[in-house]
């Protein structure tokens, strides 16, 4: 395996491999086999470009060959910035085909991020676009081949200036060596929400079991077509099924440039989409949007996770859109649990589900490590054949993130129900200590996010000389239709609404600050370590 990298022990790896959970087959070689049987079906959608199966399966050997050409080999690592393109997808696949490991960078990202992924992960090449969204990727370039003089390579999709266009390196496909299914296939980001991400290695057995089994859970297939609304490096988008688990079965991944319903309604009635995965506010901005909710999206099944789904939201789903939800909890380590398409409303709208495998190994511990009484809320620890038992190069924090036996800790509470459904409550660390008490910040957003007035809301803890730490709100407010024309949201209105609600009295707000919008991390969460640092300001 990739040196850095943590494999699974022996005895378990085994065990995976009999149990059938890994197929001892590359991406690419899934690609392969999706194209021998699909061959002049549509597999990807981008703008004005479609690729059958056989075309995107030209196209990347035809990447590779070039790829090689120019140096690129096995377990070289490849820092990837690209939008969702089919430039993207033709990409993954020459590096699967060589053996190359993708970094899964965002668009979003700049210099900090990029300079420490290339440098961490010791690129060979990186690649962007030309510009998108009207910032200018190759500017960027310049000042990461300034930071990390080991960078050979900068590709650049479109026009390239000084660099290499991407697509000039194609050439006739050629014998490559083959690639080992236990190898790292790509390193996605962790979804920290502080400090730089770290790299989470998924080899071809694993992801290539994870995109499979998510493609069976939802019932995708050859008659399917996946919307990649949020960017396609994420795992969701990517392997939940995504786009590789859709093309995988012979489905059709429709890519759009953004998830506004402006970009992305015409792709599903066009297209046909059956499948689309947002998170919660992606989806309040679906069901603010009028033509939205007079399209005809009968035929559409909403995947929702990434962060908590306020129920009174989730019943709109079907209410203003009309489609099918189903539930996710996921993390990009591995552990993915989902509602079933086929369970009652209640578990849908309340819960995040069950573990998507039989060999999911999941414990709720107590701050000694201790398993929770049944119902108690405690921390998730997970093991299971496509949960890693690593960092990239991370010894230190390794030694913290995974248990001796090779629990992966993953720092959220959570409860179960006698169903074994999970819930979640909160994280482990977005615990505010306030007088002695312990306050979770996602419990109280997630009653202020019951009130009419309030749009969204994100909940941190501020120092306080008298209590440690105090209470506060941001909140984007809507309109209070109880108040009078034109007065603003007011603290005791919220304090008086949560009481309402049976909210203890500790836990009520102690400051409102009501803004226009939150700033983001990378991977495109709250940031909270921004609004404790405005301390209301």
């Amino acid at each position: 395996m990739l040196e850095g990298c943590v494999p699974w022990p022996t005895e378990f790896a085994e065990r995976y491999r009999r149990e059938g959970y890994w197929q001892g087959r590359t991406l690419h070689d899934l690609l392969r086999a999706a194209e021998r049987e699909h061959g002049d079906r549509t597999a990807v959608v981008s703008g004005a470009r479609r690729l059958t199966f056989t075309r995107l399966l030209a196209e990347a050997d035809e990447l590779a060959a070039g790829l090689y050409d120019s140096g690129v080999r096995a377990r070289d690592r490849v820092v990837v910035q690209l939008p969702n393109q089919d430039t993207f997808v033709v990409l993954c696949f020459a590096l699967f085909r060589l053996g190359a490991v993708p970094v899964m960078a965002l668009p979003g990202h700049r210099r900090n991020e990029i300079v420490h992924l290339c440098r961490h992960a010791d690129a060979v090449a990186y690649v962007v676009p030309d510009r998108f969204q009207g910032y200018d990727y190759r500017a960027l370039a310049r000042e990461v081949r300034a930071e990390v003089p080991g960078l050979r390579h900068v590709l650049v999709a479109g026009d390239a200036g000084e660099f290499t266009p991407l697509a000039g390196l194609r050439a006739a496909p050629v014998q490559l060596p083959p690639v080992d299914p236990g190898e790292v296939a790509l390193l996605l980001l962790s979804g920290g929400t502080t400090g730089l991400p770290k790299l989470i290695p998924r080899t071809h057995d694993d992801y290539a079991y994870n995109a499979l089994a998510c493609a069976r859970a939802l019932d995708v297939d050859r008659h399917s077509a996946y919307l990649a609304a949020t960017p396609v490096a994420h795992n969701a988008a990517l392997g939940c099924p995504g786009v590789l688990g859709t093309l995988f079965v012979g489905g059709k991944a429709v890519l759009a440039a953004n998830p506004s319903p402006e970009e992305a309604l015409p792709l599903v009635l066009r297209e046909g989409v059956t499948l689309t995965t947002l998170v919660p506010p992606l989806v309040m901005m679906w069901l603010a949007d009028p033509e939205v909710a007079k399209a005809d999206l009968s035929g559409l099944l909403l995947q929702v996770g990434s962060s908590k789904f306020q129920p009174e939201v989730a019943r709109q789903v079907r209410a203003t859109l009309g489609c099918r939800l189903t539930q996710w909890y996921g993390i990009g380590e591995g552990l993915l649990t989902h509602t079933r398409l086929d369970d009652p409303d209640d578990v849908v709208l309340t819960t995040e589900g069950r573990p998507l495998s039989g060999a999911d190994e999941i414990r709720v511990v107590d701050d000694a490590g201790r398993d929770v009484s049944p119902g108690e809320v405690g921390e998730l620890l997970a093991r299971g054949p496509y949960t890693i038992r690593g960092y990239y190069r991370a010894a230190e924090q390794n030694a913290k993130a995974f248990t001796p036996d090779g629990f992966f800790r993953t720092g959220d509470l959570v409860r179960l129900t006698p169903e074994r459904n999970l819930v979640v409550s909160g994280r482990v660390k977005d615990i505010i200590h306030r007088g002695g008490d312990k306050v979770s910040a996602e419990e109280v957003e997630n009653h202020l996010l019951a009130h009419p007035a309030v749009r969204d809301v994100a909940v941190v803890g501020l120092a306080d000389d008298s209590l440690g730490e105090r209470v506060c709100a941001y909140v984007i407010a809507e309109s209070d239709p109880d108040a009078a024309p034109g007065e603003r949201l007011r603290l005791g209105r919220l304090k008086a609404f949560l009481k309402e609600r049976g909210l203890a009295a500790y836990k009520l707000p102690d400051q409102l600050e009501l803004v226009d919008s939150f700033p983001k991390t990378p991977v495109g969460k709250v940031d909270k370590k921004v609004l404790r640092a405005r301390g209301g300001s």
